[in-house]
C-alpha cells in the first residue's frame, strides 16, 4: 500500500526454510466458531484499530468468520477484532521486534496471517506464534520496501515499492520456501519506466493463473500471468488508475484510490482473462482519511483510514465499513 519509505541502514540475512510442522496445521483450522449471523444494520459502521498515537493503519484481511486483522506502518504492529465489534486489540504476533513497520496483511486457508513490511515476510499462526519468516534479497535498485502479498494454492507474491519486482515464494505441502526475486517487470515489459513505478496492492484469481499489481508511479494496473510472467497494462478505458490496495472477488475488481483522483473505493468490471473491464461505480464521498486498502467481507467494504498524509496523524486509528453496492440492498 502507498507510502514513503524510510530510509535503510542495514540489511536482513536470509533464514534457513521453517517448516510448518503437523501439529501446527492441527491449529490452523482458523476457526473461531462464528457467532451468529449479524445482518449489516446490526453492525458498527467504523472500528477503532487503536487509540495509541502514531499508529498508522495500512494493510487489513479479513476471515470468513469474520476476524479481521489490521497492519500498522507506524509501529510494525498487528491488531485482531470482530466484524460484530468496534474496538480492536494488539494482535500477540511474537518475532515482530526488529520490524517497524507492517503493510501487506492476508489471511490464508489454513488460518495462518502472513503480513510484510520491511524486508521480511512472517507467517503467524491464529494465537500469534511466529511460523516463518522470510527475508527478501535486495533488489536491483537497493533494500527492499515489501508492500503487499497475495496467497495463491501454490505460492505466496509480494511486491517491492522500492524495486519493479515481484517476489514469490512457494507453497509445497504447507512448506513456505524462500522469497526469491520472481519477475523484474522492467525486463518482461520494456515500455515499463525506468524510475518510480511504485509497486502497491497486488491480487491473484482463485486458479492463481494471473496476478494483478497495481503501480502508482505508472498511474495503472499490470496483468501478469503466472505461467509465462508476461505482462501487460489492465485496460480500463479512460478510467485506469494506479491504485493503492486492492480487492479481487471473481471479475469484480475493488481498488482504493488516494492521491490524484478523489479519495475512495472505485469498482470495476473485468473480462474473463482480467485483461479489460469498466469502472462501474466511484465511492469518493464515504468517511476517509487517506484510505490505503480495503477487504470485503458479507455485502460491506472495509476501508483503512491511514491518516498517512499527515503522520503521526490523530488518534484514534480507524477502518469504515460501507456497502458494497454491487450486492444490492442490504
Amino acid at each position: 500500500m502507498r507510502r514513503i519509505p524510510a530510509p535503510r541502514t542495514r540489511r536482513r540475512t536470509a533464514r534457513p526454510l521453517v517448516r510448518l510442522t503437523a501439529a501446527t496445521a492441527l491449529l490452523t483450522a482458523f476457526a473461531a466458531v462464528p457467532g451468529p449471523a449479524a445482518t449489516a444494520r446490526d453492525l458498527p459502521g467504523s472500528y477503532v484499530v487503536s487509540r495509541a498515537p502514531g499508529v498508522l493503519p495500512e494493510g487489513i484481511a479479513i476471515t470468513p468468520d469474520g476476524t479481521m486483522y489490521v497492519s500498522s506502518d507506524g509501529t510494525g504492529a498487528l491488531y485482531r477484532g470482530r466484524v460484530g465489534t468496534p474496538d480492536m486489540k494488539p494482535f500477540p504476533a511474537r518475532g515482530l521486534e526488529n520490524r517497524p513497520s507492517a503493510l501487506g496483511v492476508h489471511t490464508d486457508r489454513r488460518g495462518r496471517i502472513l503480513s510484510v513490511g520491511g524486508a521480511t515476510l512472517t507467517v503467524h499462526d491464529r494465537h500469534g506464534r511466529l511460523l516463518a519468516t522470510r527475508t527478501a534479497p535486495g533488489g536491483p535498485l537497493g533494500a527492499p520496501d515489501l508492500n503487499d502479498l497475495a496467497v495463491t494454492n501454490d505460492a505466496v507474491y509480494v511486491t517491492d515499492w522500492a524495486n519493479p519486482v515481484v517476489l514469490r515464494a512457494e507453497i509445497r505441502g504447507g512448506v513456505l520456501g524462500p522469497l526469491e526475486p520472481w519477475l523484474d517487470i522492467r525486463s518482461a515489459f520494456p515500455q515499463f519506466p525506468a524510475r518510480y513505478w511504485l509497486l502497491n496492492g497486488i491480487v491473484a484469481n482463485e486458479s492463481g493463473t494471473a496476478l494483478l499489481v497495481a503501480s502508482n508511479g505508472t498511474e495503472a494496473v499490470w496483468r501478469i500471468g503466472t505461467a509465462g510472467r508476461d505482462v501487460s497494462r489492465l485496460d480500463l478505458g479512460e478510467e485506469s488508475f494506479g491504485p493503492d490496495g486492492m480487492v479481487l472477488r471473481g471479475r469484480t475488481l475493488y481498488a482504493v484510490l488516494n492521491y490524484g483522483a478523489p479519495h475512495g473505493v472505485y469498482i470495476a468490471r473485468l473480462d474473463e482473462e482480467l485483461r479489460s473491464g469498466t469502472v462501474t461505480h466511484r465511492l469518493t464521498d464515504g468517511p476517509f482519511d487517506l484510505p490505503t486498502t480495503l477487504a470485503r467481507h458479507g455485502c460491506r467494504l472495509y476501508v483503512v483510514n491511514s491518516q498517512l498524509d499527515d503522520p503521526p496523524g490523530l488518534p484514534p486509528y480507524t477502518v469504515s465499513a460501507i456497502a458494497d453496492p454491487t450486492c444490492g440492498p442490504v
